[in-house]
């Protein structure tokens, strides 16, 4: 049986000021009429109903999250009551779904990616699915073939170890490699055998905890309570015991010690979208290669990045900027300096 975690906790600081610590990109339509956490849960609900499609997110969010998504019950919704990084997050999440789903398959999806090619993701899952069902101590990453040299991303580097489920390859991971340099970046591409480290990964729930107990064993027994406890005194349980846990990821916790880690290579069009770079190419453009977002227009100008929440905001004669406009707070600048909107938090 598969179920899903959607990690929905972050506070998507790379998209500030459109994204907020009380609003984090996961909760904002930045590519379509959707928002990105919402997409997240249609694009699984083909294959994982709602009932088993849990969502793992902070107390100040459990609002945005009944808002936007009324069709995850209640108890789905994992609240962390602190962030402590992956493993504490995924070793509680995968708790609580024993509770309900014994010895389940679970596959562990941030809540803020793109993906292109829906069906194919879909397909990628059921091939991950069927492999860890008979491979049960299996852990699988979906790893995503590189089209440049990006150096905003982990790497997997996989070895020629493979097997094929439908029509995937499952491969043995060599190693995770920590975001490259340009030119180590360059050189990955060239060799043919890395991928993308997309953060997506499928293992079976009580292989997943066993892991934990061995390679993070402070966590497993911060959290080993929540299991047993019962209904009303669950949310008790976890605020009173999450503080112990380790904060640290889940590669670090688990995935760079763990022995029998496979990777699919995918093409399904994956971006993290976690840049205003990324925004910008995605988003539908006008003749003149314009993203305009709200109530915005341009005149006489190209190649500009226009977004606004609130204002009516017109660029007239001018080509190659950004102007964001959110709660007021307008910023405007080279769009090729786009990436260090960031920075300018500190001045403002």
């Amino acid at each position: 049986m598969l179920c899903a975690l959607i990690m929905a906790g972050g506070k998507g600081t790379r998209f500030w000021p459109l994204s907020t610590e009380e609003k984090p990109k996961q909760f904002l339509n930045l590519i379509g009429e959707e928002t990105m956490i919402q997409m997240t849960v249609n694009r699984i609900k083909p294959i994982i109903p709602v009932e088993r499609i849990f969502i793992s997110t902070g107390e100040m969010y459990v609002d945005l999250v009944k808002e936007q998504l009324p069709e995850i019950p209640e108890r789905n919704i994992i609240v962390e009551p602190q962030g402590r990084n992956t493993a504490p997050c995924i070793a509680l999440s995968a708790f609580v779904i024993n509770r309900y789903y014994n010895d389940a398959t679970m596959v562990v999806l941030p809540s803020d990616h793109l993906i292109g090619d829906e069906n194919e993701f879909r397909k990628v899952v059921t091939s991950a699915d069927e492999f860890v069902n008979k491979n049960y101590e299996s852990i699988i990453t979906l790893g995503m073939k590189p089209t440049r040299a990006e150096t905003g991303y982990g790497y997997i580097r996989y070895s020629n170890n493979e097997t094929k489920v439908n029509d995937h390859k499952v491969i043995k991971v060599d190693a995770f490699v920590e975001k490259p340099n340009k030119e180590k970046a360059e050189m990955y591409l060239n060799e043919g055998n890395y991928l993308w480290n997309g953060g997506m990964f499928l293992w079976s729930i009580n292989n997943v905890l066993d892991q934990i107990k061995k390679y993070s064993p402070n966590t497993y027994n911060a959290l080993e309570e929540v299991e047993t406890t019962s209904e009303e005194k669950l949310q008790e349980t976890i605020n009173k015991n999450y503080k112990d846990t380790e904060a640290i990821s889940i590669d670090y916790a688990v995935l760079e010690k763990s022995k029998d880690i496979y990777v699919i290579p995918s093409s399904f069009g994956w971006d993290d979208v976690g840049s205003w770079e990324a925004l910008d190419r995605y988003r539908d453009k006008d003749e003149a290669g314009n993203v305009l977002v709200g109530d915005t227009k341009t005149v006489e100008g190209e190649n500009n990045l226009v977004i606004s929440s609130s204002q009516s905001v017109v660029v007239e004669g001018l080509s190659d900027i950004y102007v964001i406009e959110h709660d007021g707070k307008i910023l405007i600048g080279k769009k090729s300096n786009v990436a260090n909107i960031k920075e300018l938090k500190e001045i403002i």
